[in-house]
């Protein structure tokens, strides 16, 4: 299995259950991994075969514009049902953390692996 990964991937959100942060947004950190579809790039180094970094980003970035979660656990399950079904990947792993928001602790979070339904 061919896997792509984007680490220390920050983005500002809402995000959590208490009044405050449904109003400030907070700065999290995201960790994917990802399994390819194929391993067609490997051979035809062309990107119509690979996944694009770049749309994976933005399609993470416009979802945490528009959707607040209270809870990191579902904003983990909801970038990694992206990830299968408009990417077609076989297999995700996604962590993500806040940063600083306890003191004494740098970042606290969750990690998740989700596997693509069969056909």
């Amino acid at each position: 299995m061919d896997i792509i990964f984007l680490h220390d991937f920050k983005v500002k959100t809402l995000i959590g259950i208490y009044p405050w942060e449904k109003k400030i947004a907070q700065t999290i950190e995201l960790n994917l991994e990802i399994a390819l579809p194929t391993n067609r790039a490997c051979f035809t180094d062309n990107l119509e075969d690979a996944l694009d970094y770049s749309l994976i980003t933005k399609r993470i970035n416009d979802t945490l514009a528009t959707k607040q979660f209270s809870l990191l656990e579902a904003l983990a399950e909801h970038i990694a049902q992206i990830i299968l079904t408009e990417f077609n990947s076989p297999w995700v792993k996604v962590s993500v953390a806040k940063l600083g928001i306890i003191q004494g602790i740098k970042k606290l979070g969750v990690c998740i692996e989700r596997k693509s339904l069969p056909s």
